[in-house]
This record gives C-alpha cells, structure tokens and sequence, in this order.
C-alpha cells in the first residue's frame, strides 16, 4: 500500500467516525489498529504492546498527576480564593482593577497548574460573583476570564508540553523555558487591551475603589504568598537543575497539602473530589496519548510523515515557507474548532513532524507555536474547553455571548504566533541562554 493512499484511508477513516460521535481517543486507536492490519495482517500486533508500554513508561508524563493533584488542593483548600482576594488589592489603582487582577492571577495560578481549563475555572469560579456584585460588565469579565485561562498552558510548567516533548523527544524544561518570554507577550497584551477598552468604555468597570491601607497592602502581600512560594520552587527548582519535572511536580504537590493542612478548610470530602478528579482527569489524558502513539505507530510504518515531507519539498511550497506556516496556522485553526489541543498535536505531528524537520523548523519554536494553536482551541467554539467552564459558572450566560467575549484575545493569540514566525528568537534564545 502506498503512503498516498494510506493517508487518505487513515484520514477516511478518522474523519468517519469522529463524524459519527464517536470518542476521539477510541477512534485513534481503532484507526491505528486498523492500518496496520491493512499494512502487515497482524504480523505487527505484538508491537502495539511496546508502543503502549514506552508510552505509559515515559517518566516525564508521570509529573501530569502531580500538577492536576496539585491544581485541585490549590483550588479547593482556599488558597486561590485568597491568592485572588490579594491580587485584587495590589491591582487596584491598575485601570480595570479585577479584570487585571483576572488575567494576572490567570498567568501565575497557571505557573502551578499547568492546564487552560483548571486556571479558568480556578480564577472564574473566585472572580466572577465579585466582579458582578462590584458592578463590572460580564463584556469584560468574560473574556479575561476565558483569555486569561488560555494562558494555563502557554505559562510554565504546562501538561500540555510535557507531552509534546514526550512525543518529539525533547527537553521538557527547555520547553518550559522557551515559553517564558512568549507567555510575558501574551500577558502584556491582554492587560494592555483591558486597559484600552475600558479607557474606551469605562461603563465597563465601576470607578476605581479606595486606596488601601499600608496594612491591607502588607496582608495582599501574605494572600498570594503561598501560590507564588509554590511558583518560584517548582519553576526554580527545575530551570536550576535541583529537581526534575517530575520530582518538581511532585515537590510542589506536597507544598500544596502543607498550605492546606495550615489553612484548615479543606474536608474530606474536598480530599476525596480532587483524588478522583486527578484520577479523572489523568487517566483521560493517558488514553488519548497512548491511542495517539498507536496511531502514530501506523503513520510511522505507512511511511505518511516521509511522504508528506517529500511531497512538500516536489511541490516546492517549502520555499514559500510564510505560505507554508500560514497554512498550517489555518489547519490548526480548523482543527482546533472541533479538537481539544491534545489531540490536535498527537493526530498531526507524526504526519507532519518530517517535514518541519526538512523544512529547519527548530523543535522547541515549534512547540511554542503549538502550545499557542492549543490555547486558541481552548477558545474556539463549539469545543473550546474554557469557554464550556466559564460558561458551567455564568450559568445565565449563553456559549455565543462567551465565544464573542473571547474573540478579541484569540485574535490577540493568533497575532502572537505571527511574531514568533518572525521573531524566533523569543522563543528560542532563553533555552539557549541557560544552557550556555
């Protein structure tokens, strides 16, 4: 079978059942499963066991347990409720007051979170009562509350780039680390348009509030220690070399229970939900990488990825190279509206990955840009993740009035990977920097 025509079964096939509503994850596997039967009867099954275990095995992907179980204590033990209570203080006199207080507390609850979806429901499920009962418009709240979330995975540590570097063998903190400047971008930029909206329309936010006293400046200072004690250990310890990000992961889980055995107000009950989310939560994760390597596996022995390289370098639309990123900006894009963002990089890097290699697309820059298209899937309806949990929150709030509310910080996110086109080096001078 020819790698023309494996790639159009394969995609038949995918296209077909996701189609039919079929579980993403389930259908990764049937169609990995199914080319290589097609390929070579089942003289290959006894490898899927190798693909699995060399997947399950990866001691980088231990570390996603940790940092979900981690997320969960933080959100459930009231240190992200004070951890915002005292961001809201400090940005008061910032024009927009909360809304910053939103997308800020967004970027650092995701240095410890590492996920889109549990950094906005973290900071939504805190902010959004406060915003309306002090009079904020939902125009507002909405979209830096989405916006912000989008930063979960941009902001290190992220899940999401352990597994890419698991799939492209690579450094997972060199990984982490590209993501530093492009992720202050990002933040600069959403804070940036708040303060100009709001200048614009300031109905949108209430006047700004009283200063505070030297004392209540000094308590905001206590509210949002522990979350960024958290940060600096698990971010220095690994960019320092004294922990692995696995061992950081779980360094920080245990920072975690300590902040909430001091504070008291987490119960069983609360230990129980987040044991079974992480669970959850984790094991959803691990299906949908292992049938992604499995369908990876089939790609590989198709010998799609070489093909589609060679093809590309025959057409020569690897010499329009703008064209080229362009295009793949737009298929991301595409997929991201019906794909969560793992997904999308676990059904497209094994087709792809050669050709970014014959074209000199560095790994790291290019991770950057996925992790990016990743956070604009989290934007994009109907599937967009954050816009579904800011919306479990504003139950009286409609998906469209959400998505509209969003549009200006996907479009924002959509620019950035432009600049980084352009501009490589924000993503891949700092890895280089640390290493020297």
């Amino acid at each position: 079978m020819s790698w023309q025509l494996a790639f159009c079964v394969y995609f038949g096939l995918l296209t077909i059942m996701i189609v039919f509503g079929l579980p993403i994850a389930a259908v990764m596997g049937f169609v990995g499963v199914a080319g290589i039967t097609m390929l070579r009867g089942t003289m290959l099954w006894p490898s899927l066991a190798d693909v699995i275990w060399n997947t399950v095995n990866a001691f980088t992907l231990t570390a996603i347990p940790m940092f979900v179980l981690m997320g969960e204590i933080i959100l459930r033990s009231g240190a992200a409720r004070r951890f915002y209570q005292g961001l809201a203080v400090l940005l008061n006199r910032v024009p927009g007051g909360l809304a910053q207080s939103n997308i800020m507390g967004a970027a650092l609850f995701s240095a410890i979170s590492g996920s889109s979806t549990a950094t906005a429901l973290a900071i939504g499920t805190v902010a959004l009562p406060e915003m309306r009962k002090r009079g904020y418009k939902d125009a507002i709240t909405l979209g830096t509350l989405t916006g912000g979330g989008a930063l979960g995975n941009l902001i290190p540590p992220s899940i999401f780039l352990l597994i890419y570097g698991a799939v492209v063998n690579e450094s997972a903190i060199d990984l982490f680390v590209a993501t530093i400047i492009p992720g202050a971008i990002a933040v600069a930029m959403f804070m940036g348009f708040v303060t100009i909206k709001v200048w614009l329309d300031p109905s949108l936010a209430p006047p700004r509030e009283r200063g505070y006293s030297w004392g209540q400046v000094a308590y905001a200072f206590v509210q949002i220690g522990p979350v960024v004690l958290i940060m600096l250990v698990t971010i220095g310890g690994m960019y320092f070399g004294v922990v692995t990000p696995t061992e950081a992961a779980a360094l920080s889980c245990l920072l975690a229970a300590i902040i909430a055995a001091f504070y008291r107000e987490m119960t069983r009950a609360d230990i129980w939900t987040a044991i079974i989310n992480t669970i959850a939560i984790s094991c959803v994760i691990s299906i949908i990488v292992v049938n992604g390597q499995i369908l990876g596996f089939a790609i590989v022995q198709a010998d799609i990825g070489r093909g589609v390289a060679r093809f590309l370098i025959d057409s020569g639309l690897m010499a329009y190279s703008f064209a080229f990123f362009t295009l793949l900006f737009i298929l991301y894009l595409a997929l991201g509206a019906a794909l969560d963002g793992i997904t999308m990089m676990l059904l497209t890097v094994p087709v792809l990955y050669p050709a970014f290699k014959a074209m000199g697309y560095n790994n790291i820059w290019f991770g950057v840009i996925l992790v990016i298209q990743a956070e604009l899937a989290q934007l994009s309806p109907p599937v967009g993740l954050n816009l579904l949990a800011i919306q479990s929150i504003a139950r009286d709030v409609d998906l469209a009035t959400i998505s509209w509310a969003s549009l200006p910080y996907a479009v924002m996110l959509s620019a950035l990977c432009f600049i980084l086109y352009f501009f490589p080096e924000l993503a891949t001078w700092l890895p280089s920097a640390m290493r020297n």
